[in-house]
């Protein structure tokens, strides 16, 4: 019998004159109940008065309902049993056993220890109501069921994550589906879900998972790309207590609603991409989003439409990049670092120095004490080099600009031949061929020496005997075989007479 009944049936035995057979059909009990308590108040001689100023307890107490708690078994200290058990492979076997040996006769058994367990810890396990006010607060994490599909080309088995978010006032759910759990998926469900909600909220809460935060604690460190993504959106990041749940109740129902009403059903049909399960997700998202309260009225699309939409940030107009970045990067010797095994340039000037590098999708920014320094087209050619000419210094500049292209231009401001004994260096190599490029240095370092026009008639000479060699070139250069013949000084024909010359009688003579 509850305590309402009871209170009922001695109401009706001290103020009425009613047979048991009337009380108890008034109240809904059997006569015989009704004879026995008229008997006890007789006993226990109690007025009206008191039993309406007895509490629930202290009435059961007075007709001998509450079984004495009072027990010969020897009750542990739970407080230090709940304590131990906070730590590591502790468990309540182990825990019992150690409590029976002591004095087994006194001691409870097993079920009887798990279930006062149990008792105390729901006394201490208490939780307080959360109030959020619109827009105020999103809670996100990730589902741990997930959605198979199969890649057509292949009939390979993936395994699609779901990311779900809930807003704190309206507690409307959203939900994605996305290839894995990595940073760039992470930052693109945020995008999804703010275009989704048609605005931002000013907290986020997530889970301690790597993409979200780099180390949990006390004073958690949030990754950078994740941060930057929230100062560009304009939302603060509160990352959830290791191990709290608590902290997030709203996302641990949003996602047992997402796993009940879409994972459940969307798990006995076979997708072969991830956009083909983002398609059917979304008629079954709306469709969770519109079904009715249970303890108040209306639904979550409703509230949100209602209240909670309005007091959300805008969504900036400009796009954000997303990226991942790596910190502390090395510049090399050769001014170039390396980025998933391809090397991109920077400045000349910080070979030696530390730069911070934002990988994006599409390309690579590397910035220098939080300025920009340089962006390059991102490539994914392994052992691949990415060199901006204006990294290079003056010397490193006109090395890297030989070529048969800018030889040829040099030589065309010289003369035909000059051009001729350049072309003729790149015959069957390639235009970047580092023997002709040597050649035609060697060539240049020729006409700097012996000027242009020198030069120029070299070449001519060098044609004309078709020998287009660099070493022909310098022959004749050194020669003078390039000069004119009238400019030619005239050789003596015949050795003046002088004593100190010895002519052919001398030596026909034996040297006398």
């Amino acid at each position: 019998m509850n305590i309402q009944r009871l209170r009922q049936l001695l109401c009706l035995l001290t103020t009425t004159n009613y047979s048991n057979r009337r009380i108890a059909q008034l109240v809904g009990i059997s006569p015989n109940t009704v004879r026995t308590y008229r008997r006890k108040r007789r006993e226990t001689a109690v007025t009206l008065a008191e039993l309406e100023q007895d509490s629930d307890d202290q009435l059961l107490n007075r007709f001998h309902l509450i079984t004495s708690t009072a027990s010969i078994k020897r009750q542990p200290d739970w407080a230090y049993i709940h304590q131990l058990m906070q730590d590591k492979h502790q468990t309540l076997i182990q825990l019992w056993e150690e409590y029976r040996s002591i004095r087994p006769a006194d001691a409870l058994c097993y079920s009887q220890f798990t279930h006062w367990y149990r008792q105390y810890v729901k006394s201490i396990d208490v939780s307080m109501r959360q109030y959020y006010a619109p827009g105020e607060v999103c809670f996100v994490d990730f589902a741990g069921k997930r959605i198979a599909w199969t890649e057509p080309q292949t009939g390979e088995t993936h395994y699609a994550e779901m990311f779900v978010g809930v807003m704190g006032y309206s507690q409307l759910v959203f939900a994605k589906a996305l290839r894995s759990q990595k940073l760039e998926e992470w930052l693109e469900a945020h995008q999804a879900m703010f275009t989704y909600l048609g605005g931002v909220p000013q907290l986020v809460v997530p889970d301690n998972l790597k993409s979200a935060v780099n180390r949990p604690g006390k004073f958690p460190e949030v990754n950078h790309s994740y941060q930057e993504l929230a100062e560009h959106y304009g939302f603060v990041i509160d990352p959830a207590r290791v191990r709290r749940p608590q902290d997030k109740s709203l996302a641990e129902i949003g996602v047992l609603l997402v796993t009940r009403w879409i994972t459940v059903v969307l798990r006995r049909r076979r997708f072969f991409s991830v956009a083909e399960i983002n398609q059917a997700m979304a008629e079954l998202l709306e469709q969770l989003n519109q079904r009715p309260f249970k303890r108040y009225l209306g639904n979550r699309r409703e509230r949100f439409e209602q209240t909670e939409r309005a007091a959300l940030s805008a969504i900036p107009n400009q796009p954000f990049d997303i990226g991942r970045w790596l910190h502390l990067q090395k510049v090399n010797r050769d001014y170039h670092i390396y980025v998933h095994g391809h090397a991109y340039s920077v400045p000349f000037e910080l070979t030696g120095l530390t730069v911070d590098v934002k990988v994006c999708q599409n390309k690579v920014e590397i910035y220098f004490h939080h300025k920009l320094v340089a962006v390059h087209l991102r490539s994914d050619v392994q052992g691949g080099t990415t060199t901006e000419n204006s990294h290079r210094p003056k010397s490193h500049q006109a090395y890297a600009a030989q070529s048969k292209a800018h030889f040829t231009q040099w030589a065309t401001a010289i003369g035909e031949h000059a051009l001729a004994l350049v072309s003729a260096q790149f015959d069957g190599v390639p235009d970047y061929s580092l023997q002709g490029c040597k050649a035609c240095s060697k060539l240049q370092k020729l006409a700097r020496q012996y000027g242009h026009s020198r030069f120029e008639r070299a070449c001519q000479c060098a044609c004309e005997i078709q020998s287009l060699t660099v070493s022909s070139v310098r022959s004749i250069l050194q020669c003078r075989l390039d000069e004119p013949a009238g400019d030619v000084t005239p050789v003596q024909g015949q050795l003046p007479l002088h004593h100190n010359v010895r002519g052919a009688r001398y030596y026909f003579d034996g040297g006398q």
